[in-house]
């Protein structure tokens, strides 16, 4: 996530000097950083209490965090160690460790170090939770159940329990035992899909058909997004040989998991089926390729390709069945007749002597029954609970942030919770503006400099410098007032002896307080002025550009956006065009523009312009994330992650979780 309010690296050095450093207070920002989900920068802050203070555990486990966060395992479990070796007596840091653990697949030591933290905080429903499902992945069935069973002495009407209880009985292949704590939960929950789908599941594993299919009509018609119901129901239909009915379910499959390689797979067998080869042979290729390790699905394909006549072909997936699979008597017949229609009588000899060999072997061939590829369609596992808490880790559990002063939580809801909801789905990077009030970008190198500004800024036609920033600070009540009283004097003075400067004096003012519509009137009123030097034009006339950008933004989000929307950004890009053509080397209004023409989805045109961009500045890291993710949305994958690569590079970490995201 972006940046927040943070003070800069360079004044802490400053503090660094200084014997009255607070390293409490350094801490505390580090912390909120880490909130906020700046990761890397909040490390920045826990190295520096950690070079002055080695002794503390905090400032380990809170790099510790972060690194969790960034996928850093190796490196958190070292900061973990060292927090525990300082104060063992914390249970967060044994979950902390615990789950570190467990991403390293390290179960005993993952369970040993829950157990540790229930030592300290016996009643903590989440450690019990993670415990029991540790010991479930580690075939410790029984002593997962205790887990379950010491909840539900608690809480015997919690539905979610219930259903974890079902989950860990069906990973012990206790099917019964499963459909009954199932039931259990749907007593208590009947509103949620996820119920009636693992109902549906298991009752489908035991051949409760009627059941099951009862059961996942119930999760669908409650909204069930999850695809498995869909594949589930579908093979319902498949066995009741509603050919019309399944195929529908596994449409909706598709459209709902376009990568889930069961979907294709159990149409492309529905397809076979009906006699539809050449769409059920697509399916199959694109199962296979979603899931190249299931060679089981080779051996449908290979039917298809047999009555299509694709000899080749079949061997081949034969050939590969047979590798993994060498007891598979069909596999070798096949192959002998794809080898005769190729008028290779000799090799179709050998498969068929290899198939009569196995047969004289039943005894050894009944032992390898486990070996054989399942080759109908497919179960798909139940739909899962909404919120995992098993398997994501819980900074806040970790960190017990009741502990916050009561300032900083203020601050987190009023402010930076709002923002983190706005940029939780994967966005551009937003413009660069002109303001008089910037946010901390020391992690990032674009060059947020151009001397035209400089020029101005210098000459003292504006009561402060204007700055080039993507984040602009958030106000404080009584910086606002401040501005509504500028905003008056400048009122007063432009009625007496009105002058440009004075006209976009008044805009930034009225911009500073977001009335973007006066900002813009006052823009275009100064650029109506005959005196106005062209430097100041142009600066003007980037700012009217931003601004209304800003407003065409604040419509949306209020639900005011007009049918004039596409005017607008043709105004904008007039604007933008105009700097271009005043300042060939305004970076920014090329960058701008790029977000423009992204926004009414012209992107190749966007592309050409942030690649402007980077001629001017090549250190320029949101012009890379935009263009990676411009990429991206046109289907250019390596091209969008070599340029994440570089913005990443460039300071903008977030970059590798969308590279992480889009491989």
């Amino acid at each position: 996530m972006r940046g927040i309010i943070f003070l800069s690296l360079l004044s802490f050095q400053f503090s660094i000097c200084n014997a009255q450093l607070n390293t409490d207070r350094i801490t505390a920002i580090g912390r909120n950083a880490l909130y906020f989900e700046d990761y890397v920068l909040s490390i920045q802050y826990f190295n520096q209490v950690i070079r002055l203070k080695p002794y503390l555990a905090e400032p380990y486990f809170y790099r510790s965090i972060a690194k969790i966060q960034l996928e850093d395992y190796q490196g958190a479990l070292r900061d973990c160690n060292d927090a525990i070796e300082r104060n063992p007596f914390s249970p967060g840091y044994y979950y902390t460790r615990g789950y570190i653990y467990r991403q390293l697949n390290r179960l005993d030591e993952a369970e040993r170090d829950y157990t540790e933290a229930l030592h300290f905080a016996p009643e903590n429903k989440t450690y019990i939770l993670l415990r029991a499902d540790t010991r479930a992945s580690n075939k410790q069935y029984d002593a997962a159940l205790e887990d379950i069973a010491q909840l539900l002495k608690r809480e015997p009407q919690s539905a979610s329990v219930w259903g974890e209880k079902g989950h860990i009985c069906i990973l012990k292949k206790d099917t019964l035992s499963a459909l009954e704590a199932f039931e259990e939960a749907a007593k208590y929950d009947k509103s949620n899909p996820a119920v009636w789908s693992a109902l549906g599941v298991t009752n489908l594993m035991l051949e409760h058909e009627e059941d099951a299919y009862v059961q996942l009509t119930q999760a669908i018609n409650l909204g069930s997004k999850w695809a498995g119901d869909y594949i589930n129901r579908g093979v319902i239909h498949y066995r009741w040989h509603n050919y019309r009915g399944a195929l529908s379910d596994y449409d909706q499959a598709v459209k709902l998991a376009p990568r889930d390689a069961d979907c294709y797979y159990n149409r492309g067998v529905l397809r076979q089926e009906v006699g539809d080869y050449n769409r059920a042979l697509e399916d199959f290729h694109t199962a296979i390729a979603l899931a190249p390790e299931r060679t089981e699905m080779r051996y449908q394909r290979a039917l298809v390709e047999m009555q299509l006549k694709q000899w080749k072909a079949v061997i081949s997936d034969l050939d590969t069945l047979i590798a993994r699979y060498p007891y598979f008597l069909p596999a070798y017949y096949m192959a002998a007749q794809a080898y005769t229609q190729q008028g290779n009588s000799t090799t179709a000899y050998r498969y068929r002597q290899k198939a009569y060999d196995l047969e004289q072997r039943k005894d050894e061939i009944q032992t390898q029954q486990a070996s054989q590829p399942h080759t109908d369609v497919t179960i798909a596992e139940a739909q899962p609970q909404k919120k995992d808490r098993r398997k994501e880790f819980s900074a806040s559990t970790a960190q017990n942030r009741n502990d916050i002063p009561e300032e900083e939580q203020k601050y987190d809801s009023e402010t930076r919770g709002t923002v983190q909801k706005r940029y939780q789905d994967v966005v551009n990077e937003p413009n660069i503006v002109l303001s008089y009030y910037s946010q901390d970008m020391s992690l990032r190198r674009t060059n947020y400099y151009h001397p035209i500004v400089d020029i101005i800024n210098k000459s003292g036609v504006l009561p402060a410098a204007l700055r080039f920033t993507p984040q602009e600070l958030a106000l404080t009540a009584e910086m606002v007032d401040f501005h509504f009283s500028e905003i008056t004097r400048l009122s007063r003075m432009i009625d007496e002896a009105p002058t440009a400067e004075l006209c976009f004096t008044r805009a930034i003012e009225f911009a500073v307080v977001q009335d973007y519509a006066s900002a813009i009137d006052d823009c275009t009123r100064a650029l109506n002025f005959a005196e106005l030097s062209p430097m100041l034009a142009t600066v003007i006339t980037f700012c009217r550009a931003n601004w209304r950008y800003r407003l065409l933004e604040y419509k949306r989000a209020t639900g005011e956006q007009e049918n004039t929307v596409n005017m607008d950004y043709d105004i904008m890009l007039r604007d933008y065009d105009q700097v271009i053509r005043r300042q060939p080397d305004f970076a920014f209004a090329y960058y701008n523009k790029a977000n423009i023409l992204c926004a009414q989805r012209e992107w190749k045109d966007a592309i050409d312009y942030y690649t402007r961009t980077l001629r001017i500045d090549p250190d320029c890291a949101e012009a890379y994330f935009n263009r990676g993710l411009t990429y991206v949305y046109t289907g250019e994958n390596e091209k969008g992650l070599s340029d994440l690569s570089k913005a990443g590079e460039l300071g903008m970490y977030q970059a590798y979780n969308m590279i992480t995201r889009f491989k």
